[in-house]
């Protein structure tokens, strides 16, 4: 029975990810449906507080883009682009990695890709290198970031915050580890492929006249609409670093009375009410206008992500409370003598459900019931970035589409395309060095 209930599980995560969208969320509680009402199953907890702290993220952010706040920062990073474009390369990951680490959203991406494809065309480098890590770098901030959503649902009452993590923690480990992972996948992208110039694809589109000179810049700004966009990125920043320090310190958490006992104010309350409160600010000095906020893109792909949650994460929830007895029996033992096999499942499920924060919500709590060290469980936290596996990810499909020169590509068997390289390399080494990390912790 219980095969048959993972089967039902994995139809409904497959189904919902052909469906895209929400429909992760609606095929997830159709399978929920199934366990409680065919299988007898008691329905597991809702995630309601990561739901909620992704809704409070994003609508930070959200309020960010409408005033223009992340088009301010596509046009900081293109100049740092463009003042070293022989080195584009290295810098185009590093530039991504730190705005999405900053953002708390892979969204910015999308308009770094078409200048990091422009200044390497013109550069002569092989687009596909920067263009490739850049992507991956944009993925592994996501586990790096202290407003994103993964991080949200790995600090949650739920999971590790109710182990004594803190987001000093994850931090300390998840930063350094990710920026070496990427840095590496750099090097290791520098030597793929041929020269720009002896690429028989390139070769074939330039006798062909299928080059001509495009130019990407970022959103021109000025006057008020650029002082508008100063000012919301300084308060998002605000909010970031405040984030930051209340999680790191404990001792600046608010305390309370509670049945005679002193009770610190958890990270989740803390992260909502400092975001919410964040987004107000911005639309009192920024003068956002709020209906165009909603309108965005932030705002539309974040609350998909909480649809997508809502459903799968419950339904996960559910099967793995429901059979515990039998985990615990069958691969306790051997998940707690060869923890990185539990990696393997956060790979593999992340390549499923297309979402970091909701293979966080669906797997972790099965590591925390088999008995898994916190401090390992935030090591193999880069683990929940392979969605790069197959190539249909958005910014995968935009990088390929952004690169003129047909380098950056899919192989003719799918899976041999330009991510999987610095998608591997960077993933494993993020993880080796989380470790390494965690053993002098």
């Amino acid at each position: 029975m219980i095969y048959i209930e993972l089967l039902i599980v994995l139809l409904a995560i497959f189904v919902g990810a052909r469906v895209g969208g929400i429909g992760l969320g609606i095929f997830g509680m159709i399978g929920l449906g199934i366990l409680v009402f065919c299988f007898g199953l008691k329905p597991g907890d809702p995630p309601i507080d990561v739901m909620l702290i992704i809704v409070a993220v994003i609508t930070a952010a959200a309020t960010l883009q409408a005033a223009g706040g992340l088009d301010y920062l596509v046009k900081v990073a293109e100049k740092i682009l463009r003042k070293n474009p022989a080195m584009i390369t290295f810098l185009a990951p590093v530039v991504c990695y730190f705005f999405t680490l900053f953002s708390g959203t892979g969204h910015i991406a999308y308009s770094l890709l078409p200048i990091i494809s422009e200044i390497a065309t013109d550069s002569k480098v092989r687009p596909e290198r920067p263009l490739s890590i850049s992507v991956i770098a944009s993925q592994q901030a996501i586990t790096a970031s202290p407003i994103s959503a993964a991080t949200a649902a790995l600090l949650s009452a739920e999971l590790l915050g109710s182990k004594g993590i803190t987001l000093g923690n994850i931090l300390m480990v998840c930063i350094p580890a990710t920026i070496i992972g990427v840095i590496v996948g750099a090097i290791a992208v520098s030597f793929m492929g041929v020269p720009l110039e002896k690429d028989p694809e390139y070769q074939r589109r330039l006798r062909e006249g299928l080059l001509e000179k495009e130019s990407h810049t970022a959103l021109q700004m000025t006057g008020k609409d650029l002082q508008r966009a100063k000012t919301s990125v300084i308060i998002f920043l605000i909010g970031v670093l405040s984030i930051v320090l209340f999680g790191s310190i404990d001792s600046l958490r608010p305390s309370f009375e509670v049945g005679g006992e002193k009770v610190q104010m958890g990270m989740t309350q803390l992260i909502e009410i400092i975001m919410m409160s964040i987004a107000g600010l911005m639309i009192i000095f920024a003068r956002v206008d709020i209906n165009k906020a909603v309108k965005g893109s932030v705002f539309i792909a974040g609350m998909q992500a909480v649809i997508a949650i809502f459903g799968i994460a419950w339904m996960g929830d559910t099967f793995f409370n429901g059979n515990i007895e039998f985990f615990k029996m069958h691969i306790e033992q051997i998940v707690t003598q060869y923890p990185f096999l539990f990696a393997v499942a956060l790979f593999v499920m992340s390549v499923l459900l297309f979402s970091q924060a909701a293979t966080v919500r669906t797997l972790y709590p099965l590591g925390i019931a088999l008995g898994i060290h916190p401090m390992a469980m935030i090591a193999m936290f880069p683990a929940v970035n392979g969605y790069f596996f197959i190539p249909n990810y958005p910014t995968v499909v935009a990088a390929i589409n952004f690169d003129r020169t047909g380098t950056t590509r899919i192989g003719k068997y799918v899976l041999n395309h330009s991510f999987q390289i610095p998608g591997f390399v960077a993933t494993i080494v993020a993880i080796a060095v989380g470790y390494l990390i965690i053993m002098f912790m």
